[in-house]
């Protein structure tokens, strides 16, 4: 009886086009737009090198401290690498290219470096940045070397270099990429859509909700053991369709999700179980119809996939650092940062921290659902 009830629901389910479209084709088509717009967005935020010019007068020249700190950051041509893209030019060509905004400032050499521009702004600070802290090094070696003037090849050759010892990696060996947090957020919502399912199931065997249910109840069969094989029935369909969105991700849109396949899976498990128990309960809860039930499914996953990032990645930072608390009961961004520990963490406190809290989700929302339907009674069937 368990597993031909099962078997029926499955077909059930997949026949409800309506139900399908939402949990499985609209994240896809979500995905794909994604795909269209994330890399404009991610373009915007990279830094561009500021054009700048220097005068090439004789303390230029001579100044070999100072070439060599401006060379180790600019180029004649462009590079994102890079912080100033330098043109070497007299003061004339300078004030004109100032005026005509081909350049964001100019630097003069007239004992000691000194900045030149049209108006305040980004760039400028950074420029005016650059000079601050060439004069504060350039300070402290000229004390270094009133004590130690052996010291001056040193001084000479290091002056212009820095080097950075910190380079950003993921635990997966790829290069970061920040924009996969979106797509995070994305798999959260459609496992959350994975309500629609679970609150299906449990109209299924209200007698006061569907005709279905009606049957169900005066049916000589453990009701309890109906729903059960049903609420199977819908996890498992809401697990496939994880699968299917995390396989088309990878394969179509290229997106990687590191080689932990596994933990990926159980990820997607856990997070169905959360999706599909949370539309069961509120399946139970709420008294109204089918459509007022679904009203409250999707605004709420549309809140939590909000406050997890999906719409504006900053929001999930914010809310981390400021009411830290919130990122642990919106079940959204403990999915979400479950695949976001997995990318760029090597340890697996965070992510099993993370799976741990949607199996007390899961556990929850199903003990409220019981609890509310083994009250259930009919005055007339």
């Amino acid at each position: 009886m368990f597993l031909h009830i099962f078997l029926n629901r499955l077909k059930c389910l997949i026949r409800d086009k309506q139900v399908m479209f939402w949990t499985l084709m609209f994240p896809i088509l979500l995905a794909t737009m994604f795909k269209m717009a994330i890399p404009d967005v991610v373009n915007l935020e990279k830094f561009e090198p500021i054009d700048i010019a220097v005068i090439n007068n004789v303390e230029y020249q001579n100044n070999i401290a100072f070439n060599s700190a401006l060379s180790s950051v600019s180029s004649k041509e462009s590079s994102s690498d890079l912080m100033f893209n330098t043109k070497i030019v007299n003061e004339e060509e300078a004030k004109e290219l100032l005026k005509n905004n081909k350049i964001s400032g100019y630097i003069i050499l007239n004992d000691g470096p000194k900045i030149v521009v049209k108006e305040s702004g980004f760039k400028q600070t950074i420029l005016k940045q650059f000079i601050n802290e060439y004069l504060q090094v350039t300070s402290q070696y000229h004390n270094i070397l009133e004590s130690n003037p052996a010291s001056i090849q040193n001084f000479i050759s290091e002056l212009g270099s820095s080097e950075s010892y910190i380079k950003e990696v993921s635990s997966n060996n790829d290069a970061p990429n920040s924009s996969v947090s979106y797509y995070y957020a994305l798999i959260a919502m459609t496992c959350l859509y994975g309500a629609m399912h679970g609150m299906k199931e449990v109209l299924s065997v209200q007698a006061n909700q569907s005709p279905q249910g009606a049957r169900v109840s005066l049916a000589p069969t453990n009701k309890l053991k109906v729903f059960a094989s049903s609420i199977l029935a819908a996890t498992v369909i809401q697990i496939l369709i994880i699968l299917i969105l995390l396989t088309y991700l990878r394969f179509a849109l290229n997106l990687d999700f590191g080689n932990q396949i596994g933990y990926i899976i159980l990820t997607a498990v856990c997070g169905s179980l959360v999706g599909v128990s949370f539309g069961a309960m509120v399946g139970s809860i709420i008294k109204g119809k089918e459509g007022l039930k679904i009203s409250i499914i999707v605004s709420f996953t549309m809140l939590f996939s909000f406050l997890s990032g999906m719409m504006w990645l900053d929001i999930k930072y914010i809310i981390a650092n400021k009411v830290p608390i919130l990122s642990y009961i919106n079940p959204a961004n403990v999915i979400s940062d479950a695949f976001y520990a997995l990318y760029y963490y090597d340890t697996y406190t965070r992510f099993f921290t993370n799976i741990g809290v949607l199996c007390v989700f899961s556990i929850i929302f199903y003990l409220i659902t019981f609890f509310i339907m083994r009250r259930q009674k009919y005055a007339s069937i």
